[in-house]
């Protein structure tokens, strides 16, 4: 349990997160897999980074009974710690993919919309309930996976789209079947990975400098709105009922 790295190939870091039963990451989690990221990078034998996870599920966010029993402390934790395993997605040195099973939720989106490709199983959903948990966030890289109009329903309902949908919006590589989601996940790996080193970590660094949105930024932007439906007590009557008061 926890986040792990380990060589599945040469020139491959595999990232894998497991913290059961749903992979909701406490405040500790994130900081992990943010510094296993950020190593990964910066060992000069990776060329490219795979991000995965073990469960039923990519991801649900994070453990909202933790913020529940810690309050305002396990809050401030998990803002920071989101947005320092976000950034670490999108500022490795090298490529990230994710493979990316199940459910892939709140902060999943964070993760996914920072990676640089995405390989999905067919049962992959992707959506920000954070409406429903008395939060918001993350619209900065839902944008970046769905079209402009879509991201701001799927924000407002909390629903979610499919990997399928993804796949013809162009933000997903592949979409296989959730067996070869590994082996799928692996072989786009392997290509990036077969390319010169030093190029890859100048390319990457180029496509970043190219970006119109500053997403660490962008994000922490959103986040002062979740610290201030907090602070209003806002946050915890919609978040002990999981916005059903709203409705």
């Amino acid at each position: 349990m926890g986040v792990s790295t380990s060589s599945p190939e040469k020139g491959i870091s595999l990232v894998t997160v497991d913290f059961p039963p749903v992979n909701a990451l406490p405040v500790a989690g994130w900081f992990a897999l943010a510094e296993a990221v950020r190593a990964a990078g910066r060992d000069p034998g990776t060329r490219c980074v795979l991000l995965a996870a073990q469960g039923r599920g990519f991801n649900a966010g994070v453990d909202i009974k933790e913020i529940q029993a810690a309050g305002q402390r396990a809050l401030i934790g998990a803002n920071e710690g989101c947005a320092e395993a976000f950034a670490a997605v999108y500022e490795c040195a090298t490529p990230v993919v994710a493979a990316v099973q199940g459910f892939c939720l709140g902060g999943g989106i964070g993760l996914v919309g920072n990676a640089d490709a995405v390989v999905a199983s067919e049962d992959a959903t992707f959506g920000l309930p954070e409406l429903d948990r008395g939060a918001l966030g993350a619209a900065t890289h839902l944008a970046r996976l769905v079209p402009q109009h879509l991201m701001r329903a799927l924000y407002y309902t909390g629903r979610t789209a499919s990997a399928a949908e993804l796949y013809r919006h162009g933000s997903v590589w592949r979409v296989v079947p959730r067996p070869e989601l590994r082996a799928a996940a692996l072989e786009l790996a392997r290509e990036i990975a077969a390319k010169d080193g030093r190029l890859l970590r100048m390319a990457k660094a180029a496509v970043n400098g190219i970006d119109p949105v500053d997403v660490r930024r962008s994000y922490r932007f959103e986040q002062g709105f979740t610290f201030e439906a907090n602070l209003s007590g806002l946050a915890d009557r919609v978040r002990d009922t999981f916005g059903a008061e709203g409705a």
